[in-house]
């Protein structure tokens, strides 16, 4: 019988250049190897930048915080995180969810005007950023991309 996967919580500080402040988010990661600290990120980073679904991190656990705290990203998976922003009152959340389940891109939403998508390392993030790019221009969503994998910035230069 196959074990069970355990997830670990990974506390991220950073300072948010958005919000002008020290920001908190913990993340779910699956343990690789407890003596080299090693974990795999697997849930979605509403806030947290330069970090991706799939990366490898090293966290330490600090007794004080109770928590496994991030240190550093050990290897990049190649997928990215981009963070959309409905500002159309009129438009339906979940409609542009929908828009990138073609292109594989998983999302979570936080709210009824914010989620989180991952762009998968194996996507062309030239097309998807064209739909964002339309949206965008149509004044319907505002994105960010907050962590970009080098090989998807490639696709659109």
């Amino acid at each position: 019988m196959e074990e069970a996967v355990q997830h670990k919580e990974i506390l991220f500080r950073f300072h948010s250049e958005i919000f002008d402040q020290e920001i908190e988010e913990v993340l779910w990661a699956i343990e690789l190897d407890h003596a080299e600290e090693l974990y795999r990120i697997d849930s979605l980073p509403f806030y947290v930048p330069l970090v991706a679904t799939n990366d490898i991190v090293r966290a330490l656990y600090i007794p004080d915080e109770k928590h496994l705290v991030y240190k550093e990203t050990v290897s990049a998976s190649g997928n990215s995180t981009i963070h959309v922003v409905v500002t159309d009152d009129a438009t339906v959340l979940e409609d542009i969810r929908n828009k990138f389940i073609p292109f594989g891109c998983v999302s979570e939403k936080l709210n009824e005007h914010y989620f989180a998508m991952e762009i998968p390392a194996t996507a062309d993030y030239s097309q998807i950023k064209e739909v964002l790019d339309e949206l965008e221009e149509q004044e319907i969503i505002e994105y960010a991309e907050p962590s970009l994998s080098e090989m998807h910035r490639e696709q659109t230069t």
